[in-house]
């Protein structure tokens, strides 16, 4: 029996000392079953696989997406319901679209490494006054546990996620949230394969054509290679051969490679124990209100539970040649009774969105604080810095010596 969950439901669970909502979401390759997959690899090219004890058996598992890369998805999706209108949060944003730079962007606490306590919000000036030294930017120094009432207004997504203020005046010692919402998708009874590479040149450029070498001066009308020795630099590469300009046959080749799996298992758990040691003072009190803390931890959970289910859909396509489809409904389950089966709810984007307006509403209401947009400046040496990455990344990707 699957019910719709409510707010009364979570706010409940978070008052009776529930443990967690889990969810648990099966996969099929988007080519069906026995279609290969590409997981993402680590360094030196490597697969994470690992023998995983799941069901009573020990089953040879790959990760398919990692509990960083699905907190990153979650995150985007919020970013992207938040534009969009479905919900409103509190963002911290940068913009670089100062003239001189190649590449113009933004960075927001949504999408940021560590969130509101990047380096790049550091970097940064609010009101002509560097970020981290503005009234809004010092709640990072004075956060914690105990009082996480700044925090929640800022950037509630920290709470959520987890946050470490490791790049801020404190270093190590910065404040510290652990991680209250945690995804991971695995593939299951994976068997590795191969993957092969081949290229047919329509200009038939064969391998003794060259040398090649860097073209000296490049004014954009000639290639950025020359056949010309004298006029040229080194060769590109270390031979000079026409492959390393993209030109010519490239060998068939069969190398290690993705896999195929029985099925890919997505396990997602919001920690209800986790955002109970929250504590949320009002108006720098040293102790806070009962109520108080059950709205702002309502509300975190909502969160949570918004960002897994509107991040849903982005799950289904996390790389190249590694689309996977759901093979069927995965409703929430409510871990509260050990003796007991879990309580089975379901939650849709539309419904998680408007549970989440409902619930800052009520946070808002008791008191709590809840930022619009604040919006930043780089500072001038972090545009510099920018600028000059960006015109070394440039150089780099022209071949430059």
């Amino acid at each position: 029996m699957t019910s719709p969950l409510t707010l009364d439901v979570i706010r409940t669970a978070l008052t009776n000392r529930a443990a967690a909502f889990r969810r648990v979401t099966c996969f099929q390759p988007a080519g069906g079953p026995g279609d290969k997959v590409f997981p993402p690899t680590y360094e030196g090219g490597k697969y994470a696989t690992e023998t995983r004890h799941i069901d009573g058996r020990d089953l040879d598992c790959v990760l398919m997406d990692s509990v960083q890369s699905q907190a990153n998805r979650m995150e985007q999706a919020l970013l992207d319901a938040h534009r969009d209108g479905l919900i409103e949060l509190p963002l911290v944003t940068t913009r670089f679209d100062q003239a001189g730079l190649k590449k113009q962007f933004t960075v927001t606490s949504l999408d940021a490494p560590h969130r509101v306590a990047d380096a790049l919000f550091r970097d940064s000036l609010l009101d002509g006054i560097m970020f981290r030294y503005s009234k809004k930017g010092r709640i990072l120094d004075y956060a914690d546990v105990r009082n996480a009432t700044g925090l929640f207004g800022l950037n509630p997504a920290a709470l959520v996620f987890g946050l470490w203020d490791s790049t801020g005046p404190r270093g190590g010692l910065g404040a510290k949230f652990q991680r209250a919402l945690v995804s991971e998708m695995v593939g299951l009874d994976a068997v590795a394969g191969v993957k092969t590479s081949s290229r047919i040149d329509p200009a038939q450029i064969m391998l003794g054509s060259g040398p090649l070498h860097h073209r000296k001066a490049d004014d954009g009308t000639k290639p950025e290679w020359t056949l010309d020795a004298k006029a040229g630099g080194k060769k590109l590469g270390k031979d000079g051969k026409p492959s390393e300009a993209n030109h010519g046959n490239v060998t068939p080749s069969i190398d290690a490679g993705g896999f195929t799996i029985s099925e890919a298992m997505q396990t997602t758990v919001l920690s209800l124990t986790c955002l109970r040691r929250l504590r949320f003072p009002l108006n720098g009190g040293p102790d806070s209100d009962p109520d108080t803390d059950v709205a702002a931890r309502t509300a975190l959970a909502t969160l949570g539970l918004a960002a897994a289910t509107l991040g849903h859909e982005q799950m289904t396509d996390l790389r190249s040649r590694c689309q996977l489809f759901p093979t069927g409904a995965a409703p929430w389950q409510l871990l509260a009774d050990p003796e007991a089966e879990p309580e089975r709810f379901s939650l849709t984007p539309i419904q998680a969105a408007e549970l989440l307006q409902e619930a800052v509403a009520a946070a808002r209401a008791a008191g709590l604080p809840w930022e619009g947009e604040i919006r930043l400046t780089p500072s001038e040496e972090l545009v510099e810095l920018v600028r000059r990455s960006q015109e070394l990344a440039a150089a780099e990707g022209e071949g430059a010596e």
